[in-house]
Order: structure tokens, then sequence, then C-alpha cells
């Protein structure tokens, strides 16, 4: 592969990136209040909140889905969805390992 074709490649898959991370963002501020970058560095019981409430504010976008409110919005809940699975994943990778 050519070096302009990867260094493309590269720059869309960045551009990729920082569009999700900004409709994440958005998502997360826009519905709950929550900063992500701010959520992303918390840890311990101050995670298990963040990640509790972010369960909740997905439940409530899909029970809006699901009754066909005029505010739901199939963006912002996949939007949610991947911010807390970025956060989950996160918090997987920060655990503590027993061996």
């Amino acid at each position: 592969m050519t070096s302009i074709k990867q260094e493309s490649l590269a720059f869309r898959e960045a551009k990729r990136q920082r569009y999700e991370n900004a409709r994440q963002t958005a998502a997360l501020f826009l519905t709950g209040g929550l900063d992500l970058q701010k959520a992303q560095k918390s840890s311990g019981a101050e995670r298990i909140n963040i990640l509790r409430r972010l369960r909740r504010l997905i439940e409530r976008e899909r029970l809006k889905g699901a009754r066909n409110h005029w505010s739901y919005d199939l963006n912002r809940h996949i939007a949610l969805s991947q911010a807390l699975k970025r956060l989950a994943s996160n918090e997987a990778q920060n655990a503590p390992r027993h061996h």
C-alpha cells in the first residue's frame, strides 16, 4: 500500500474517531449533564454511579422509542450506548486483576 493511501486511511479513521467522540460527548452532556472526559477519568464508586446513571438514561431513551415519543432520537440512543460501551470497557481494562 502506498504511503499516501495509508495516510488517507489513517486520516479517515482519525476523523471517524473524532466524530464518534463528539457525538458521544454531546449526547451524554445534553441528556444527563455528564462530561465524557471526566467520566473516563473517574474510578471506583464514582465510575459505578456514572455507569448506573448512563444505563438509566439509555433505558429512558429506549422506552421513548418503544412508545414512539416525539422526542426520541435514534442517533442519541446509539451515542449513549456507545458511550456506555466505551466507559464499561475502560472500567474492565482498569480493574485490578487477581491471580
